[in-house]
């Protein structure tokens, strides 16, 4: 039996979940920092059930708004985020979750999601390599 990794204690996770505004739909934005890196990784939503979950296995779960669906961060990737500390903004109206990352959070292969920067002579260019290529990380069936 493997033993949850959980970072808040049940009163804990009611207290957090009493404290956090949720929009008309039920989300609440969440900001992902690197504890390492200190790097911004992406901004997610989060859903009661999502908080709970993460809250619960100390890995970030999160409400993806196009699938309509729970999801572990990194379940197709393997690229999973371990819940180092959790913060909420000063209205509890956005959270910060800072995390250990495995690999990367950017479905691109990259480090972070904010990879592309605007230069001063108005372009984007990215900055970082690709960590990984997704091309081999997410194969299609068939």
């Amino acid at each position: 039996m493997t033993q949850k990794k959980s970072i808040a204690q049940p009163f804990g996770i009611e207290t957090l979940l009493t404290a956090v505004q949720f929009d008309e739909k039920g989300l609440i934005p969440a900001v992902i920092q690197d504890t390492a890196s200190k790097e911004v990784l992406t901004l997610c939503y989060m859903n009661i059930e999502a908080i709970r979950k993460s809250l619960e296995e100390g890995m970030v779960y999160v409400f993806r708004r196009s699938q309509n669906r729970l999801m572990l961060k990194g379940e197709t990737s393997g690229n999973t985020q371990t819940i180092k500390r959790v913060t909420i903004d000063c209205e509890g109206k956005s959270m910060l979750l800072q995390v250990r990352q495995n690999v990367a959070a950017c479905h691109t292969g990259h480090f972070t999601c904010y990879f592309r920067q605007l230069m001063p002579n108005g372009k984007m260019a990215a900055r970082g390599k690709r960590v990984f290529d997704p091309a081999k990380v997410y194969k299609k069936p068939g």
